[in-house]
């Protein structure tokens, strides 16, 4: 075995560091729409996609949370069937539905927006401003919503 392979750390191998700690964010965070609501992960981003943004597209909520369409659908689906939202042809292009948050989801949307705030205070307690903005943009950066490296070959 050479030494590169010997001093390989798994635990510090970044993309293996990086799941563990989303992993670790989102499964906290997960109970808590899970418990109130039912909510699967697709289900609450969805949700807060048409929260934050008003009414959208399942293309342009795909788009933006660069989820697979086939669960954006299934997520969609279940969120009209909860009555949490509603679907609406495009008058221009009938192939397009348009979705919206209804009153219920609009009153989930409020409260789980409040629960991730706090949440997220939580979870960052101890990071100064300029970590938590350094933290952030290298996040974004990895991402591939900056400039990223090529995979290797």
């Amino acid at each position: 075995m050479t030494d590169e392979k010997d001093a390989f750390d798994l635990q510090l191998f970044l993309p293996y560091l990086l799941n563990q700690a989303a992993e670790a964010a989102s499964l906290d965070f997960a109970r808590v729409y899970k418990d109130r609501y039912g909510l699967l992960r697709t289900e609450w981003r969805v949700l807060f996609h048409l929260g934050l943004y008003g009414g959208m597209t399942a293309q342009e909520i795909g788009a933006r949370a660069s989820m697979h369409k086939t669960k954006i659908s299934r997520a969609v689906a279940r969120l009209e069937t909860r009555r949490f939202l509603s679907r609406s042809r495009d008058a221009a292009d009938r192939r397009r539905e348009n979705l919206e948050l209804t009153v219920a989801g609009r009153r989930v949307y409020d409260d789980l927006f409040d629960v991730a705030q706090r949440y997220e205070a939580q979870l960052t307690e101890g990071l100064s401003r300029q970590e938590l903005a350094a933290l952030r943009g290298h996040l974004t950066r990895l991402a591939g919503r900056g400039t990223r490296p090529a995979a290797p070959d």
